[in-house]
């Protein structure tokens, strides 16, 4: 079983890359930000709590992201492993998912980091609001998020370093570049 975090800043490109990773690797996708976005759109209790934070360009509160983890995981039908998209993203968080997959008999193999500057970020970002109407990709919410990441989210990094799972991936250039540069850092987990 091969347990992914896959890592970065908002427009970072986690998403793009998820899917390449998955098809490759046949891994199970957790995005909390499809988990946050369906709650949303179904209305649900927890999903009007976390479009407040969201609205505001603030992070939801790891209990209520660890409860949705955590069944979403329990409802997995024997997978390859998992790709973690945009979780953890607090040391907290970090912490709980070690809990959570060694409950489990499990570990968090590697944590791919993609590494893109803000200049790059944020052109991703606006553009991506002009063609998906996501309302949180404006600049001002875009800036906001940017700055929760850095000093919220990046302790993370460190985190993960003292694993031993840390992997920086510079996440410029093609999907395919980045891509080709993500399999060398998976491929050696699974020999």
């Amino acid at each position: 079983m091969l347990n992914v975090v896959l890592f970065g800043p908002p427009g970072s490109g986690k998403g793009t890359q998820s899917e390449g990773i998955i098809k490759k690797y046949g891994l199970a996708h957790i995005s909390t930000g499809d988990i946050l976005r369906h709650e949303i759109k179904e209305g649900t209790e927890l999903g009007k709590t976390a479009a407040e934070y969201i609205n505001r360009g603030e992070l939801v509160p790891d209990a209520l992201i660890i409860e949705m983890l955590e069944n979403k995981i329990d409802s997995l039908a024997n997978p390859n492993g998992v790709i973690f998209d945009g979780f953890p993203r607090t040391v907290e968080q970090a912490k709980a998912l070690k809990v959570m997959l060694s409950g489990r008999g499990q570990v968090v193999d590697v944590m791919i980091n993609l590494e893109v500057d803000q200049e790059e970020l944020i052109a991703r970002l606006l553009k991506r609001g002009e063609t998906s109407g996501r309302s949180d990709d404006n600049l001002e919410t875009i800036q906001k998020r940017i700055n929760v990441y850095e000093c919220q989210t990046a302790p993370v990094i460190g985190f993960y370093k003292a694993e031993g799972s840390y992997r920086g991936i510079c996440g410029t250039g093609t999907i395919e570049e980045i891509f080709e540069r993500i399999s060398e850092a998976l491929d050696p987990c699974l020999a």
